[in-house]
């Protein structure tokens, strides 16, 4: 395997919103890393954000190998602990070694080695995007490209994805009554609101899937700018949930029910706001909770192997957006434990391990 190419890989910055660069290096490097009688056809999809989108196709592909080139930030340089034979490393580490640069490297490995037999049925996708809405995936699901078999790179320790959680995405606004803060009394605090709402999300149960567990969630981008001396007027932020075949709907149904968006409705949660009276009259009568939605996927099943090892996981990837794919799959090197964090690494055996499990895949489509 040529770990100089990966090294070279992980040397360039995709971070969100930077993954064109990548692209841009892959165009002009990919087609010479083939052999000259079975080099693929080369296809550059503008994205509308400016990113590219690469499909590298051998024949008339039966299966696509599609991962994404985008990594979180920060961007981290590799860096490479040595193993015991010369020239091969132990273990990789930097940002997108195991999301999703390893996955990368992992099925350009196995399409050169697929070329070099004489293969010409077969694809390579990679797409841009993914970490911040599969963008690149929903813009390539729009195109007039068929396959029947898609195998999406994702660190799942070489395991088949058997099943896989959904996601939600909801922006909140809580709108408070400001007031001085030494009376309390005489307004209400959207950061109070806030606590009280995430208190009901703590204690509502939205039921425990045989398959993909229980429902999670986080909350992100939270704001909230006033004084210290000033009930808060208002704070946002971002929920996003991890939903299972038990509860999406259900999250769905509860985050309706919480939107207060009409000034003078009491949020449904908080008995007490509007139940008050003094001087001022029910001054809590306009605070409220506005609930958007920004979308997201379902839960799903997906295409496994027998021999194969498989497992549910809880994160998300590009395959739900990908609906022009009639049977899809998602395996790959490295784990989901290190992704996203300073500490991000990838074996190289696992890699070697990913290289020889997707030759099989593609081997178990001609069967």
């Amino acid at each position: 395997m040529d770990f100089q190419f990966f090294h070279e890989l992980l040397s360039i910055d995709s971070t969100s919103g930077k993954e064109r660069k990548v692209a841009e290096w892959l165009t002009g490097r990919l087609p010479g890393m083939f052999p000259d009688g079975n080099r693929p056809a080369l296809r550059v999809d503008e994205v509308g954000d400016g990113t590219l989108n690469l499909l590298l196709t051998w024949g008339a592909p039966r299966i696509v190998f599609c991962t994404h080139l985008d990594t979180v930030p920060p961007y981290i340089a590799p860096t490479v602990i040595p193993g015991s034979t010369r020239n091969l490393p132990e273990v990789v580490k930097g940002r997108g070694s195991c999301d999703a640069k390893g996955q990368v490297f992992a099925m350009v490995t196995a399409c050169q080695r697929l070329a070099e037999q004489g293969s010409t049925d077969f694809g390579l996708l990679l797409l841009a995007g993914e970490e911040t809405g599969s963008w690149g995936a929903k813009a390539f699901a729009k195109t007039d490209f068929k396959a029947e078999y898609l195998v999406v790179g994702e660190p799942t320790d070489n395991c088949m994805v058997s099943a896989s959680k959904g996601t939600k995405s909801f922006d909140l606004k809580f709108t408070g009554v400001p007031f001085h803060s030494g009376y309390p009394q005489y307004g209400v605090s959207a950061v109070d609101l806030f606590v009280d709402f995430v208190n009901a999300l703590k204690a509502k149960d939205f039921g425990m899937d045989p398959v993909l567990g229980e429902t999670t969630w986080n909350i992100g981008l939270l704001h909230s700018d006033n004084p210290q001396n000033i009930l808060s007027p208002s704070l946002t932020c971002r929920l996003y949930f991890r939903t299972t075949f038990v509860s999406d709907k259900a999250v769905c149904k509860w985050m309706e029910e919480r939107n207060t968006a009409e000034e003078g409705t009491a949020p449904k949660a908080f008995a007490r706001i509007g139940s008050r009276n003094d001087a001022f009259g029910a001054v809590p009568s306009s605070a409220r909770i506005t609930v958007t939605p920004r979308g997201g996927d379902t839960p799903a099943r997906y295409w496994t192997v027998e021999g194969l090892p498989a497992k549910a996981v809880a994160f998300g990837s590009d395959a739900p957006h990908l609906r022009i794919f009639t049977h899809k799959a998602i395996c790959g090197p490295g784990s989901i434990t290190v992704a996203h964090r300073d500490d991000e690494c990838v074996r190289a055996a696992d890699i070697a391990t990913a290289v020889k499990q997707y030759i099989t895949l593609y081997q178990a489509t001609t069967e």
